[in-house]
């Protein structure tokens, strides 16, 4: 199998100019991730892309997108933490748990200050979270959002997620702006609509900005302006860079070629731990697990 892929990517960049890394862009409102990737393809050349979390149409901000070899590195990038600037209207609800959805309930009700601050707080720490039913999740094979939007009944399983940090940056009675930092697969909208139950009042997200996904944030983010025009350069972060918190080893010339063909390679990790196979170049080889024993990495994910 290896072998195939490797010679198909050859053939690939036989007849394009293929880009490796990550494109960071800061979505703007009104566009699926699925359009900014398309957008993506058109303007680079680049046909192998793909986003590494989803941000709603009603969401901007960082939007870290996999391009070409990186494409590989989706697991990685995927699992990392985010964080937003969440804003938060109190007195209301809608069926999409945002204020794009049709309102459900409005109480006209506002909490104060110190309700909300108390409610941010039981929301901090690691829960079982039920992902609102117009989300892209899947039941029996079908995406949640088109039953939904069918009025038919979705039952979604709660997942385990993660608040690191719930805080109150602005509160003007109707609305409040939170800065969450918060685990993979975490859903804002629903973060908001308990906290309209919590309060006792109602609530719905009225606006979302994305200010970082993992290593990436806003600082040097692109614009999809400046990416389909071309200048001032985009900005990419090479292969390199990426998933520089994890342990690197560096491997020799011969190591580099064993991993080329899917050998072990001398090298040691934790149990469970991924570890990135550099060259004496600098360059990304690899991602490794544990070899088939100890001192031995096996090269599960090759980059080159």
């Amino acid at each position: 199998m290896f072998n195939r892929e490797a010679r198909e990517e050859r053939e690939d960049r036989k007849e394009h100019k293929l880009v490796d890394g990550v494109l960071v862009i800061d979505k703007p409102q009104g566009l699926t991730s699925h359009d900014v990737v398309a957008v993506a393809r058109r303007a680079i050349g680049e046909r192998r892309i793909g986003h590494t979390g989803t941000l709603d149409p009603l969401a901007t901000g960082v939007l870290p997108l996999a391009c070409g070899r990186a494409t590989r590195l989706v697991r990685f990038l995927t699992a990392s933490d985010k964080e937003y600037q969440a804003t938060v209207r109190f007195g209301m609800t809608t069926d999409s748990y945002d204020v794009t959805g049709a309102e459900t309930s409005r109480s006209g009700l506002q909490p104060d200050r110190e309700t909300v601050t108390r409610a941010l707080a039981s929301l901090m720490g690691s829960y079982l979270q039920t992902p609102p039913a117009f989300s892209a999740k899947k039941v029996a094979g079908r995406r949640a959002y088109d039953m939904a939007r069918r009025e038919q009944p979705v039952e979604l399983s709660p997942v385990p997620v993660t608040v690191t940090t719930a805080e109150l940056d602005a509160f003007t009675g109707d609305t409040a702006q939170v800065r969450l930092v918060c685990s993979a697969g975490f859903y804002v909208r629903a973060f908001a609509h308990s906290l309209g139950e919590i309060t006792e009042t109602g609530a719905c997200l009225e606006a979302l900005r994305r200010t970082r996904s993992g290593e990436f944030t806003l600082e040097g983010a692109n614009t999809l302006e400046k990416l389909v025009n071309g200048a001032p350069p985009v900005a990419l972060v090479p292969m390199d860079r990426l998933l520089a918190a994890l342990p690197t080893i560096m491997i020799s010339e011969e190591g580099r070629n064993r991993v080329s063909h899917g050998q072990e390679v001398e090298g040691r990790c934790g149990t469970d731990d991924w570890v990135r196979l550099m060259d004496g170049h600098g360059r990304l080889v690899a991602m490794a697990r544990p070899g088939s024993r100890p001192g031995l990495l096996h090269p599960a994910i090759v980059l080159i």
